[in-house]
């Protein structure tokens, strides 16, 4: 989703009948997980797509099915009429090398009475039987089907041409948009890239059950994505934006990620693998803990993933107050994540309850401060004091009878932060100082709980041959 409103089209249908590979075919990506087994699609998945020259927002939704509204199929069909309700177009998917079925003709009935254009779409026509087998859905009462295979691309060209001849002409109306803001110009002898204008990519990570979409719903305001109390109802990566007071934030729920040896079906591998994709993309990572369970292995391999990517991390308790002894459960995280993630010391840590609601305020406030401090800077000439006070504190040790001869640092890059260090042999520094310091670097210039990046580089003896 961007930072306009774009023209609406949702694309909605019973199960399988292969709405995410159209989905996919429009957005001209593999954005939207897809598989032969049924019901992949749980939440709505969104994504932008060029067609004529005009950009459209196209939605992906959860198959149609009748089932009572406390189930999780019910949810996940409230999830879809939710969906519906908001388009500019809705294509209607059946699948036409099986026919018209009872629920097909049942939801076409529904989507008559909720006063949004329709396009039908017969998919799965591949070659003239299935062209034959798509004047069926005539009977649908949804006008003339448009045949198509979404699988192998045939028709979808026709298919860009009437979608935008259907979108009404007139620009949707803007909503929530900040156009008075100016892109911050970046600081001398930074990179542009280092600092892109656009919104804060953030990234919602953990294992199953630990309340990933209840924290997505709560920082929205309304029930976007499908939550109830079994694990894994989140199946791919769904991408939101939202505001603070600051500005945007493109933030992603992902899959929960469980250990790898307990991962077999194909499905949840690529549930995972979608994740770990979001995870990359992202510049702060939310890792989101259940409070009452506590600091799990599991845990720790997320956070050693998210400090190896090089992203800011901030440490989410949700379900606190599910918590009896808040001080001693607080102690217990803190003692754990200290030990096990000393590379990331000083990880800000949010405690809250995402299903009341009660301290999620805090998040994004300290999510905006880890992206500030993953973006900081020191200058060479305020390093490189502070870099012959640590030489002069403790000498590098020797390394083959002789000592290591370190000059001078300067950072190279943020986003992590990160230094190179010059000096004779350097590149054969041992690893405990350079723990020293990283360390040293996080306490004098205020940088806890992100990555620290430092790069050796040795200069070569010219007489070193002779």
């Amino acid at each position: 989703m961007t930072s306009e409103n774009l023209p609406i089209v949702v694309i909605a249908g019973r199960p399988n009948v292969g709405k995410s590979t159209l989905f996919n075919r429009l957005v001209g990506r593999r954005q939207a997980l897809v598989s032969d087994e049924p019901g992949v699609t749980r939440d709505r998945k969104e994504g932008e797509a060029l067609m004529r020259g005009r950009r459209i927002r196209i939605i992906d939704t959860a198959g149609l099915e009748e089932a009572a509204p406390d189930t999780l199929f019910g949810r996940m069909r409230a999830s879809s009429e939710s969906a519906v309700s908001m388009a500019d177009l809705v294509l209607f998917c059946i699948d036409a090398r099986a026919g018209i079925t009872p629920t097909d003709a049942h939801f076409a009935n529904w989507l008559r009475r909720q006063n949004r254009p329709v396009m039908l779409i017969a998919n799965k026509a591949e070659g003239k039987a299935g062209t034959d087998a798509a004047l069926e859905a005539y009977s649908l009462g949804l006008g003339t089907p448009l045949a198509l295979s979404a699988e192998h691309g045939e028709g979808i060209s026709d298919l860009m041409g009437e979608i935008v001849d259907r979108l009404p002409h007139a620009p949707r109306q803007v909503r929530h948009r900040r156009r008075d803001e100016e892109p911050e110009e970046p600081e001398e002898g930074e990179e542009q890239e280092e600092r892109p204008a656009g919104p804060l990519h953030l990234a919602i990570v953990g294992r199953p059950n630990a309340g990933k979409s209840t924290l997505l719903n709560c920082l929205l305001g309304e029930e976007r994505m499908i939550t109830g109390p079994e694990a894994g109802l989140t199946r791919d990566s769904i991408s939101v934006e939202l505001f603070d007071e600051v500005g945007p934030i493109r933030l992603v729920d992902t899959a929960g990620m469980r250990k790898r040896a307990r991962v077999e079906q194909p499905l949840e591998r690529m549930s995972v693998s979608a994740s770990i994709e979001a995870l990359k993309m992202a510049e702060v990572v939310v890792l989101t803990l259940d409070a009452t369970l506590g600091v799990h292995e599991q845990d720790l391999q997320i956070a050693r993933l998210i400090e190896k990517e090089g992203r800011a991390c901030v440490l989410a308790l949700n379900k606190w107050d599910a918590v009896e002894d808040r001080v001693a459960t607080r102690k217990a995280i803190s003692d754990r994540i200290e030990t096990s993630l000393a590379q990331v010391r000083g990880i800000p840590v949010v405690t809250f309850s995402a299903l009341t609601g009660a301290g999620v305020h805090r998040l994004l406030p300290a999510v905006r401060k880890a992206y500030e401090v993953w973006n900081s800077r020191v200058t060479t000439g305020e390093l490189n004091r502070w870099f012959e006070e640590m030489l002069d504190r403790h000498q590098p040790p020797l390394v083959d009878g002789r000592r290591l001869k370190l000059r001078y640092m300067t950072q190279v890059k943020a986003r992590p932060p990160t230094f190179l260090l010059f000096g004779t042999r350097a590149e054969m520094l041992p690893d405990a100082y350079k723990r020293y310091l990283v360390n040293g670097l996080r306490e004098t210039f205020h940088m806890p709980g992100v990555p620290i990046r430092i790069q050796l580089r040795g200069t070569k003896n010219p007489y070193a041959d002779k």
